[in-house]
């Protein structure tokens, strides 16, 4: 890596690598925060940006685990449904994979919004050096993407 942006040398060009994160209502698919991170920043530390204070539930995958008291602090009335650890050396925890499995479904709104993003619109790999300029396209291109997603309701309007 070079720099704290987190920038990457490939055939001669330096690019700078992305991490993007948001936060979607899980009722109506839109995107209500977006934020991006240079790609070596863990997950967990983007979590209290993401949340606005008026979430009822949280849903998250592993990596931002064991992140209660920020979800207390973001959002005091929010109930914490991220997946939870379910191996422990070679023994799985059946019930708690079943229940993971459960809450993965509902976090799978939030990936047919990175599909939208990527597929629609194109956002698969990085076009400019340094993350302002990649925060403001992603910025965007969340926005169409939640014009995109409510299309057919304005449309019937």
């Amino acid at each position: 890596m070079y720099g704290s942006e987190g920038r990457t040398r490939r055939q001669r060009r330096v690019l700078t690598r992305l991490k993007a994160h948001i936060g979607v209502d899980s009722r109506t698919k839109l995107i209500h925060t977006v934020l991006a991170s240079a790609a070596n920043v863990a997950d967990c530390h983007a979590l209290q940006y993401l949340l606005h204070g008026k979430e009822r539930r949280v849903w998250g995958d592993q990596a931002y685990r064991g992140q209660r008291d920020a979800i207390r602090a973001g959002a005091p009335r929010a109930k914490d449904f991220t997946n939870q650890r379910y191996r422990w050396g070679k023994r799985i925890d059946e019930s708690v994979k079943a229940t993971n499995r459960r809450k993965s479904s509902v976090r799978a709104k939030v990936e047919h919004v990175f599909g939208v993003i990527k597929r629609v619109f194109g956002f698969q790999k990085v076009c400019y050096r340094g993350l302002a300029k990649n925060l403001h396209r992603l910025e965007v291109t969340a926005a169409l993407a939640n014009l995109f997603l409510v299309r057919r309701r304005l449309l019937h309007a």
